[in-house]
């Protein structure tokens, strides 16, 4: 899956929260300072190209939807980053959040369950 630019990923992190929205609704939902009118219709117009996003047509005006969920994008980012910088090691990832980061422990033992709900799920 590409990866999304910064500007790219404002405009479907609108479209995730919202689902389906036209121009107006989108331009209302990003963050300031807010791009051009014109700039953000030619970031979604590169997501269709991309096949982040469909649209349905009302007369003039089009509704913009995402085609990739969230989940699916984050998913891939992840295995990006494991493969790019943590040599495909989800452990190297994890030892280095655990380093780096002041992780209680009770997060800890949080993560740990989640680990192992993830174990069992695959047994299953």
């Amino acid at each position: 899956m590409k990866e999304l630019t910064k500007a790219e990923e404002q405009i479907m992190q609108v479209l995730w929260r919202i689902e389906k929205g036209f121009a107006n609704e989108i331009m209302a939902n990003l963050p300031e300072p807010k791009p051009a009118y014109n700039t953000a219709l030619t970031i979604v117009r590169i997501l269709e190209k991309k096949g982040f996003v469909g649209y349905e047509t009302f007369g003039k005006a089009n509704r913009y939807y995402p085609l990739i969920n969230k989940e699916a994008y984050s998913n891939s980012l992840i295995k990006g980053l494991v493969k790019n910088y943590f040599n495909n090691s989800f452990k190297s990832m994890v030892s280095c959040f655990a380093d780096n980061q002041n992780i209680t422990s009770q997060e800890l033992e949080e993560i740990r369950a989640i680990i192992d709900k993830g174990k069992n799920k695959n047994k299953e």
